[in-house]
């Protein structure tokens, strides 16, 4: 079966360590993850921010006063998905280490798991969703060579 295409945009923010997460998802890598993760043709911007950026957006949109890993911000399901997916460098970084994880194995499981939501999927609603949302996250993950994140 083939995979839904995808036109990406890949921006880096103004970032310290730049380096150390552009070496941690290349194109090629991010394409890989997110097309694994489509059920459905899709435009998606992914963005990797700081963490004043990573505040900023999810107080302003979600009224949380913190940074957080990923923010999915989906305008369509159909005829193409359409969306943008915010990753917060420092948030990502520090919680690849507490997990004794490569950088980009954590940036792939974020990049599928922002995917699934700009697609509808959502574990806040209630624990089946979540759980179904996690073993659809274990199966795109194993088809990408990883372990399971959880």
């Amino acid at each position: 079966m083939a995979l839904p295409s995808l036109s990406l945009s890949l921006q880096f923010g103004a970032l310290d360590d730049a380096a150390l997460h552009r070496a941690a998802l290349p194109r090629h890598r991010v394409m890989r993850c997110i097309r694994h993760a489509l059920d459905a043709d899709a435009e998606i911007t992914v963005r990797i921010v700081d963490a004043e950026e990573g505040q900023a957006l999810n107080r302003d949109f979600r009224q949380k006063d913190y940074a957080t890993n990923v923010l999915t911000f989906d305008y369509a399901t159909e005829p193409l998905v359409m969306a943008d997916l915010v990753l917060c460098a420092p948030v990502v970084a520090r919680e690849a280490k507490e997990l004794k994880k490569p950088l980009a194995e954590h940036y792939a499981h974020l990049l599928v798991h922002g995917t699934l939501h700009a697609q509808g999927w959502d574990h806040e609603t209630s624990e089946a969703d979540a759980e179904d949302m996690e073993a659809r996250e274990i199966e795109i993950l194993a088809g990408l060579g990883f372990a399971s994140p959880y």
